[in-house]
């Protein structure tokens, strides 16, 4: 068989998935990582055969993705921010609206000569790298209760040249920097009601970490203890920013109120959606 024929064959599979609208990008993701070629490589090589365990590789990542098994947990990487990310199913696939995040926190920070930040459930690394690769003077500690999740994060770090400016520790929470103060507290946590497990897509709900989704009935359980937390643990002048659901942001603004903090602000993506909360402990 032709590369050609390898990648229609895939697709024809694909369109018996969970996601069939994604059958031919999601066959050509996986023909290009199976022969290690980029698309253009691949049509250059459209009539080649391919070798054996090429095949078999390409066959078995068809399969899993069949099951709505993610792209990212099969080929063990995904792109964040610009870099490269290696996740298992240990930590939660990093999401473009996770970006938002970053930015503002990077903006929020310009004025900073050493801003120290704590990344709160830290996951794949996603924001800690992020903010230690774009703010080169920064001061990362990256926490998690996870530590699977954090030995990933770690490995993120040393592969994106960050890992000397990230300290990684294990805990609940804020719990292990106890006493310690940060300009900057961020956070991505789980914030998915329980109520809406079954409205989930399969690539999520079957395969993501549960402990990196869920969050009590109302998805509202993890902010109720971090929010309060954030502001004991924040300087004068220092920032909470944090990520939130949809149709959250009454209830976070009301929580951040209650803890103390001011200036409080939302950004909202493209779909007018807020997506990340912050608050600053004036």
């Amino acid at each position: 068989m032709t590369l050609h024929e390898w990648l229609q064959k895939g697709e024809a599979q694909l369109r018996r998935s969970p996601h069939p609208d994604r059958a031919r990008e999601d066959a050509e993701l996986l023909l290009c990582h199976a022969t290690q070629h980029n698309k253009a490589g691949l049509l250059a090589r459209w009539n080649d055969g391919m070798e054996a365990a090429q095949a078999d590789r390409f066959g078995g990542w068809i399969e899993r993705r069949m099951t709505g098994e993610p792209i990212q947990y099969i080929l063990g990487e995904t792109e964040f921010y610009g870099l490269p990310f290696r996740v298992t199913r240990d930590v939660l696939i990093p999401r473009p609206e996770t970006e938002h995040v970053v930015e503002t926190v990077a903006a929020l920070a310009a004025p900073f000569s050493a801003p120290r930040i704590v990344d709160v459930g830290a996951g794949a690394g996603a924001i800690a790298v992020a903010l230690a690769h774009v703010l080169p003077q920064s001061q990362v500690t990256a926490i998690d209760l996870s530590a699977p999740a954090l030995a990933i994060a770690q490995q993120n770090a040393e592969r994106n040249g960050v890992a000397s400016r990230i300290r990684f520790l294990h805990g609940d929470l804020l719990s292990p920097v106890a006493g310690e103060r940060f300009d900057f507290v961020v956070s991505n946590p789980p914030y998915v009601p329980a109520a809406d497990r079954a409205s989930l897509s399969v690539e999520v709900r079957d395969y993501e970490p549960q402990l990196a989704l869920f969050a009590g009935e109302d998805g509202l359980d993890i902010y109720r203890r971090l929010i309060p937390a954030a502001f004991a643990s924040l300087t004068s002048g220092g920032c909470a920013a944090l990520e939130i659901g949809y149709g959250q942001e009454t209830s976070i603004r009301t929580l951040l109120m209650d803890s103390g903090f001011e200036q409080i602000e939302f950004v909202h993506d493209l779909q007018n959606i807020a997506r990340v909360a912050c608050g600053r402990r004036l």
